[in-house]
């Protein structure tokens, strides 16, 4: 036996072993293997254009989709599923977004300056002095209801550009935020909310499909306020609003949360949801 079937062999093993869910999840964690194992040289090619970046080719981008794509399906609490769905799938909708950003002077500074959103730039102490109802005082809100935390977004790894990693990157901090401006709860039903808004705002694959078959999820009494109400003013305000990644957020904390969404154009939720206690899916 060659020596890459051999490691092919461990890889899926260890795979197997580490995965959960059926054989075919297991798919993806073997392409990578095989990859990490058959190209030539040190660890450092896989960082070629950005930190973590693991370069792939058209076919294993395909698996990667399909195998992270029935997993998220089944289980949309599969973050790292969910991430690598949204990386394999979304070049042109995270080419648009870039787009929208150059053209917005505030886009401009995000895609230069490149903030994270995370616990170790965050001032908590200083949210918690802002007034009730700014933007930083209800962003630590949710974060503290929904027991979630920026530092849970994993970063990106198949997105084969530097510029447009950062884009995805950027999507997946922001996501809090969304849920935030929209006032929706990270229970399924907010959830979906959520994803129709990213469905119409980004043109993400994963956003759409989240937004199509996430309503397969919801009991007839939970489906009948997204069809009715959260649905279209979701998705109207998602057409309508200005790119949500176009926000410097780090520098609005102080700012109401009614007057940015008035300026972005989304209108208030129809409908207030009650506050889950599960950690959200990344756009993910």
């Amino acid at each position: 036996m060659s020596l890459i079937n051999v490691r092919t062999l461990r890889a899926f093993t260890t795979a197997r072993r580490t995965t959960r869910g059926p054989l075919w999840a297991v798919l993806p964690a073997v392409s990578l293997g095989r990859r990490q194992h058959t190209d030539l040289g040190s660890e450092s090619q896989y960082d070629r254009l950005y930190q973590g970046h693991i370069p792939t080719n058209p076919f294993q981008k395909a698996l990667l989709a399909v195998g992270s794509g029935v997993a998220a399906l089944q289980d949309p609490y599969r973050h790292d599923m969910v991430a690598v769905l949204g990386e394999t799938t979304g070049h042109l909708a995270l080419r648009s977004m870039r787009d929208q950003m150059k053209r917005d002077p505030e886009g401009c500074s995000i895609l230069l300056e490149r903030p994270r959103i995370r616990l170790s730039t965050l001032d908590l102490s200083h949210m918690r002095t802002l007034p009730e109802g700014s933007l930083g005082r209800e962003y630590l809100r949710f974060l503290e209801d929904n027991q979630v935390t920026p530092d849970s977004r994993a970063d990106v790894k198949f997105v084969d550009s530097e510029e447009l990693a950062y884009v995805m990157q950027r999507y997946r901090e922001v996501h809090d935020l969304l849920h935030t401006l929209l006032g929706m709860p990270t229970n399924m039903l907010g959830e979906v909310a959520v994803k129709w808004f990213e469905a119409a705002q980004t043109g993400l694959p994963m956003c759409i499909l989240g937004a199509a078959l996430g309503p397969l999820r919801l009991s007839s009494r939970r489906l009948q306020p997204l069809v009715t109400s959260l649905g279209p003013w979701a998705l109207r305000s998602g057409r309508r609003a200005r790119c949500v990644l176009s926000v410097f957020y780090e520098r609005r904390w102080e700012q109401s949360l009614e007057s940015l969404r008035e300026e972005l154009g989304i209108e208030p939720p129809p409908l207030t949801l009650r506050t889950a206690r599960r950690a959200s899916p990344p756009d993910s």
